[in-house]
Order: C-alpha cells, then sequence, then structure tokens
C-alpha cells in the first residue's frame, strides 16, 4: 500500500470521515463522482481546491478499504 498521506480524518471534519487534505470533500464523494461516470478532469473543474493526486489517493485508498474486509454476497 503506497502512502495515503492526503487521506485524512477527524472527527470534527464531516463526523471522522475519511476526507481529502482535512477538506469537506470526503473520499466517498469522490469515488461516488467516479463511479457515477465523472472523469477526473471534470472533477477537477468542478472542485478547483482538488488535485490530481487527490483524487489517485481517493481513489487507491477507497480500493484499500474494499479489499480489508470480506462481504457475504448473495444471489438473486
Amino acid at each position: 500500500m503506497g502512502q495515503l498521506d492526503r487521506i485524512t480524518q477527524q472527527p470534527e471534519i464531516m463526523g471522522g470521515k475519511a476526507c481529502i487534505r482535512g477538506l469537506r470533500i470526503t473520499v466517498g464523494m469522490v469515488v461516488g463522482q467516479i463511479g457515477a461516470g465523472h472523469s477526473v478532469d471534470e472533477l477537477l473543474a468542478d472542485y478547483p481546491c482538488l488535485e490530481r493526486e487527490d483524487i489517485m489517493q481517493a481513489l487507491r485508498y477507497a480500493a484499500w478499504r474494499a479489499e480489508e474486509r470480506e462481504v457475504m454476497l448473495t444471489t438473486a
């Protein structure tokens, strides 16, 4: 796992959710926007305080968290 120095968690910011550099931009929001089909360039335009590496670290952090626990999936 590479260094995730841009991901912060502070109880007083967004209830302790993982955020980008202490900003009120959560990792979940960034990942959700990418998952909804928005490009990195669109996110950078919509959130000028973000940098490309912020988004890359948010994606790496989310991938790491997804691998961290086992989830039982059911089929319909």
